[in-house]
């Protein structure tokens, strides 16, 4: 039953345009509304739970297309910003002859046009089930005080983090402080997730035995590795487990992770957060079947799964 005390799950990003590759010639592309949080808020809202989204868009066209697909997908935006002169970023994404994706070029022409620490609502907060935000912003001096401060309004309110490292290298200044800056926001989450590659990254080790050690001493309650066909590594108050997932043929990998976490968020909202480790692994299972499911369609936030599709 959904909690009626609390209306939705709150998420802060950025609002963006994709352009995928329609194959591996990366020639040619189809456009998208996109962006990790994008995805992240609309799969929330598809599996049946409510999403609100934090975020700042203009007054152009593509802006306007922004808005309305997101309330096309039950989006709330009463806690978005519209700022006149700001432009929606988009991003080229190519896929490798495995059918994955790799974020080839940014376009960004208003960086310096951001959500603010004052745009921030606490009623937003107060009526949150959980909160979840990526790094996808972090690399910009405004955007990180914003983060840092809709963190501390989650915790003083008492909503549980949702972390995605999400890292996209090619937006920040180097790998040290893309390191330094993620790294100082994973001891505030309740629930971290992140690619293979990305806790090699962030623990700079190289197996993931290494390093779920070296992110254990920041007490993490929740660590969710996730390793496409081979399921999610699942670290619970300091032990590891494995949940697997069922076999698909993947088209395209654009967005299964957004959909393996809204899957989780939606089920925290839905049901509330789990007090038993079995609890946890329902979770991540079925968070792990949505991102199977998406990997089977093209696209990112086209191929974010619906409540029927799970259904059937």
């Amino acid at each position: 039953m959904i909690n009626a005390t609390k209306k939705h799950v709150l998420i802060y990003g950025d609002a963006f345009v994709d352009y995928i590759a329609e194959n591996q010639s990366n020639s040619t592309f189809k456009t998208f509304l996109g962006g990790a949080t994008v995805n992240v808020a609309a799969g929330v809202s598809r599996l049946g739970a409510s999403s609100a989204f934090i975020t700042v868009t203009g007054d152009d066209a593509t802006s306007e297309f922004v808005r309305d697909e997101l309330r096309k997908e039950g989006v709330d935006l009463t806690f978005a910003k519209v700022e006149n002169d700001k432009r929606v970023s988009g991003v080229y994404v190519h896929l490798t002859q495995d059918n994955d994706r790799i974020f080839h070029k940014y376009i960004d022409e208003t960086p310096d046009i951001q959500v603010e620490t004052t745009d921030l609502s606490t009623e937003a907060f107060q009526d949150a089930s959980v909160f979840h935000i990526c790094s996808g912003t972090m690399f910009h001096v405004t955007a990180l005080q914003t983060t840092r401060e809709a963190v501390r309004l989650a915790q003083k309110f008492g909503v549980p983090l949702s972390f995605d490292a999400n890292i996209r290298p090619l937006r920040w200044e180097s790998e040290a402080l893309c390191r330094k800056t993620i790294m100082s926001f994973v001891g505030e989450a309740n629930l971290l997730k992140l690619t293979e590659e990305e806790l090699f990254f962030l623990t700079e080790t190289n197996t993931l035995e290494n390093g779920i050690a070296k992110l254990v001493p920041y007490g993490i309650p929740v660590i969710l590795v996730t390793a496409g066909e081979h399921g999610t590594f699942a670290v619970l108050d300091g032990s590891m487990t494995h949940v697997g997932v069922e076999p698909v043929v993947a088209v395209d990998t654009t967005g299964a992770g957004d959909a393996f976490i809204a899957g989780i968020l939606c089920q925290v909202h839905l049901k509330g957060r789990p007090e038993t480790r079995n609890e946890w692994i329902d979770y991540i299972s079925f968070g792990n079947k949505l991102g199977a499911l998406c990997a089977t369609k093209s696209g990112a936030l086209s191929a974010m799964p619906r409540l029927e599709e799970i259904d059937e």
